[in-house]
């Protein structure tokens, strides 16, 4: 029998994920300094977008440009 994709192990956290954990959301406004880990509440704490970039294929101009 085999094992459905969904259940297997393995890389299926390294994908980008758009919903950060409380840890990752305070790091992330810790980081820009919107949030000090001395004072502030960790509770109800405000969104955090994370957008994944994608960047255009420009390989082709920088090739054509040399």
């Amino acid at each position: 029998m085999s094992l459905d994709a969904s259940l297997k192990s393995g890389g299926g956290l390294s994908r980008h994920r758009n919903v950060l954990t409380r840890a990752e959301r305070i790091a992330k406004l810790a980081e820009n300094g919107e949030f000090d880990t001395e004072q502030d509440n960790p509770l109800g704490i405000r969104k955090v977008g994370n957008r994944k970039l994608v960047t255009g294929k420009s390989s082709k101009k920088k090739k054509e440009a040399e």
